[in-house]
């Protein structure tokens, strides 16, 4: 039988990228932990890291031998959990990843509230628009706004919302360049696109009906802050979630353009390794995440 321990510290060594940063996240030191690992390679008869002066790189055998020997710790905190659940309060460290608008729009304001009401639990969260391995990074908990439905990864996914992309633009717009009426209409209109590759919007009709056109490309910018700006300032008209435009349409200082139709939906889904959900703060964290997003649509 394996040392528990061992494990404990294969997996921060793979986490950390090395002996080095896993010596100093444990407080142990890395000849031990080098020792370990070379002692739990030679239990195994085989080599699980090819290591060097420079590289500190997994076999195939050892990626393999990292995804079950996480899982085993994960499923060993959650016997922990199991006998302490009802006694002890959520606690511990629960690690988020969001993309730049969930967590500015959705998160910012919500995760103090979660500080208050579990004080044991120490949120890490993530900010990044990058593709995040929620597996190999050590994620308990991503945020995803997606398209297209998320593909069948072997990790739990719960739906959060579903909401229309939206065509808006400011009334001084309007004012210069007349209400489209159609979707034909909006070859002569000015759009504010979020990629170069963007340049073609795809609408549907509240009766199943389907377009594409191509508006006149008046800016480009990957950040939606600077889009809903430029809408604002009467540049064009952009295509965007719903939520993102709320307040400005509120406000006036935006409106619905062709009401009637929408550029397809974006939905937010958590998604989240299986065994994680067993863990008491993470699962007080997921429930809290749920009634946020209950609370802002």
């Amino acid at each position: 039988m394996l040392n528990l321990n061992d494990l404990v510290l294969f997996v921060a060594a793979v986490e950390s990228g090395g002996f080095a940063a896993a010596s100093r996240r444990l407080g142990l030191p890395k000849s031990t932990i080098s020792k370990r690992v070379a002692e739990l390679e030679d239990a195994l008869s085989t080599r699980l890291i090819q290591r060097t002066s420079r590289s500190f790189t997994l076999t195939e055998l050892g990626r393999d031998f990292y995804d079950h020997a996480r899982a085993a710790l994960v499923e060993a905190e959650a016997a922990e959990a199991i006998v302490r659940r009802r006694q002890a309060e959520p606690s511990g460290t629960v690690r988020i990843s969001a993309s730049v608008p969930v967590a500015q729009r959705d998160l910012a304001a919500h995760l103090p509230r979660l500080a208050r009401a579990y004080p044991k639990v120490r949120v890490e969260l993530d900010v990044t628009d990058r593709f995040v391995d929620v597996l190999q990074e050590g994620v308990d908990i991503a945020v995803r706004s997606h398209f297209a439905p998320l593909p069948d990864s072997g990790l739990v996914q719960r739906q959060l919302l579903v909401e229309p992309i939206i065509l808006v633009a400011a009334p001084g717009y309007i004012d210069l360049q007349g209400m489209p009426q159609s979707p034909a209409d909006l070859q002569d209109h000015l759009g504010l696109l979020a990629a170069p590759s963007a340049g073609v919007w795809r609408l549907f009709g509240a009766h199943g009906q389907h377009a594409e056109v191509s508006p006149q490309q008046a800016m480009v910018a990957n950040e939606t802050v600077v889009l809903i700006a430029a809408a604002i300032a009467a540049l064009g008209v952009v295509c965007l979630p719903e939520r993102m435009c709320r307040d400005a349409i509120a406000s006036s200082q935006l409106v619905r353009v062709l009401p009637a139709w929408n550029a397809g939906t974006v939905t937010t889904s958590l998604v989240m390794p299986h065994r994680r959900g067993q863990l008491p703060a993470v699962r007080a964290t997921l429930e809290f995440l749920v009634e946020c997003f209950r609370e802002i649509t």
